[in-house]
């Protein structure tokens, strides 16, 4: 009962046999119907006020260059994360762009297109590729699979990853906000720093380097900005959030994706001026600076897994122990992995 959120989360990567897990959290949602991530520093009964204690297993940091990952497994658990962010819609495609991930999608799970199949058509719509997915969408998934023969599971996944990360909205978090004349809009959060959309266009472009001090006031989000090269000051641009836990959650947001993408190591609190005064939440994981160098000093055989909707096994030639990765859904018929 006194475990913190680190434990549960080390067990969960534990399970699924991950070594690159700094880019994942574990996330529920809270009293209020809001995502929260489990922070791993508390203990865990007091981060979760009901008797719901459901957790998913999602991609928190999504990698700006996934091909920099070492291992397959890590791959393939952020292909099922943006898989499911596309069949959403939470990762806006086009009409091409969702067929060529789902023949990538149907390569990896499904293997080489067989010609003499019956009703090939009728097993490419069983499967969720796309929000508004439609018989023409079906039909140029089949055409573009027949392409891939050959092309090992694997392959198939850093071929889904090349063309997802190219996605205007990849990796990005948005959050509800109103700017300083009252007008809606949404706040993402990135690797490379805050968006601001409106009518799902961007419109403003704040890079991590350009922002000096980010902070929260009640229902208000402040960020300081650098001067520009024709400025002589420092200038501030607030937004108004839902309510004041909205707003912490966006600037918690903030802090941890400025934390792991931009910084070498965790600042340690004294320094850490980039966070609003008084408060005591730091992020506390590795950077990506750091995680990707524990991930060149992995040394073990490339870990064998289960590919759950074609039960294609992917062995190595070393022998190494088999694991098996089940999207089990839940009685809401979700995944208790992903959200």
């Amino acid at each position: 009962k006194r475990a913190k959120g680190q434990f549960l989360f080390f067990k969960v990567c534990e399970h699924l046999n991950l070594m690159e897990k700094d880019y994942f959290g574990l996330a529920y949602i809270d009293s209020h119907e809001q995502k929260c991530w489990l922070d791993p520093t508390k203990e865990i009964k007091r981060q979760i006020r009901s008797n719901n204690w459901q957790f998913a297993f999602n991609v928190k940091f999504y990698p700006p260059d996934p091909s920099l990952l070492t291992e397959d497994i890590t791959r393939y658990l952020l292909c099922l994360q943006l898989r499911e962010d596309v069949a959403s819609g939470r990762l806006p495609c086009s009409f091409v762009t969702h067929a060529l991930l789902g023949s990538y999608t149907l390569q990896a799970e499904a293997g080489d297109y067989e010609p003499d199949q019956p009703r090939p058509l009728d097993n490419v719509g069983q499967l969720t590729f796309a929000p508004n997915q439609n018989k023409e969408m079906e039909e140029k998934i089949l055409e573009l699979h027949k392409s891939h023969r050959g092309m090992t599971p694997a392959l198939a996944d850093i071929q889904f990853l090349e063309n997802a990360k190219k996605l205007s909205m990849y990796g990005v978090d948005l959050h509800h906000a109103k700017d300083s004349e009252g007008v809606d809009i949404m706040l993402g959060v990135c690797a490379n720093g805050l968006l601001v959309y409106k009518d799902r266009l961007r419109i403003n472009r704040f890079a991590w380097p350009k922002i000096l001090k980010i902070s929260y006031k009640r229902n208000n989000f402040y960020i300081k900005i650098r001067p520009g090269e024709t400025e002589q000051f420092e200038s501030t641009v607030g937004f108004k959030l839902q309510n004041h836990r909205s707003a912490k959650r966006l600037w918690k947001v903030c802090v941890e994706n400025h934390s792991f993408f931009r910084l070498n190591a965790p600042e340690p609190p004294a320094k850490a001026r980039f966070l609003t005064l008084g408060s005591k939440f730091r992020y506390s994981g590795r950077t990506q600076a750091q995680t990707r160098v524990a991930s060149s000093l992995i040394d073990r055989p490339e870990p064998c897994f289960e590919r759950t909707a074609s039960k294609r096994s992917t062995r190595s030639l070393d022998g190494a122990p088999m694991i098996s990765i089940t999207e089990a859904t839940s009685e809401n018929g979700r995944s208790p992995f992903m959200l």
